[in-house]
């Protein structure tokens, strides 16, 4: 299997961005990820003309997958950190308290965000402060469900991520590198639980399934059976 190719084709007035990927195969197969990514998986000696004339013959099909999956991207609402404000964490709302303080400290405290902050009166200030809490809980807080969800695993082992990245994400939740670098979206810390560990053995399913095909959810399935209510749960929270 070679790396895959980032590509983009012009159909109409539509640009359709894909990832191709050859392979010891004999058939061309499209597909669109829950991210709204297209990947084409074609046989190795297949031309670039007969690939895109395939793409141009499912454009339609590739357009309405990619508008329904899009409802259920994360959406980032606007957040103004002023007071009074509310934010996530782990499914529950807190509301923002900015308190002056020579201090520069983030707490949860009997349902508050409690900003303490020299500068009160900068939303910006209040905004750094409270990302960079929210990035640390994230660390911390993944790793710890990272060991939970591997036990799900009889070889668990192999599925241990080689690394944890958290990072500010606008299209997907988590992705799972081919070196087993595991990457989550920082807004995922703001999920309840069982929804964060959907996510995370999702990806764990990765490891051995790159693809979302019959195996990979024939997998899932089996380590987590009520994935489906998980997942909506996400998608409801998250919108």
């Amino acid at each position: 299997m070679t790396e895959p190719k980032h590509l983009s084709l012009i159909y109409g007035e539509t640009q359709i961005d894909y990832q191709l990927v050859r392979r010891a195969r004999k058939t061309l197969a499209i597909a669109v990820e829950p991210d709204t990514t297209v990947v084409i998986a074609a046989p190795e000696g297949a031309t670039l003309e007969a690939i895109e004339a395939k793409l141009r013959k499912r454009a339609a099909w590739v357009s309405r997958q990619q508008r329904f999956f899009s409802q259920f991207l994360p959406r980032i609402p606007p957040r103004e950190f002023v007071p009074g404000e509310t934010h996530l964490y782990l499914g529950r709302q807190y509301r923002l308290k900015v308190v002056p303080h020579l201090q520069q400290v983030v707490k949860l405290v009997r349902g508050y965000f409690v900003v303490q902050t020299h500068r009160p009166l900068s939303p910006d200030v209040t905004k750094e402060l409270v990302e960079a809490w929210y990035r640390e809980r994230a660390h911390v807080k993944f790793a710890e469900r990272i060991e939970v969800n591997l036990k799900r695993f009889a070889d668990s082992e192999l599925r241990r991520p080689k690394g944890l990245i958290v990072r500010q994400l606008k299209q997907r939740w988590g992705s799972m590198s081919p070196g087993s670098r595991l990457m989550l979206n920082r807004r995922l810390i703001e999920a309840p639980i069982d929804a964060i560990d959907y996510v995370i053995t999702h990806e764990l399913c990765h490891v051995t399934e790159p693809h979302h095909g019959a195996a990979f959810f024939d997998l899932l399935e089996r380590v987590m059976p009520d994935w489906e209510r998980r997942k909506l749960r996400l998608e409801r929270a998250m919108a």
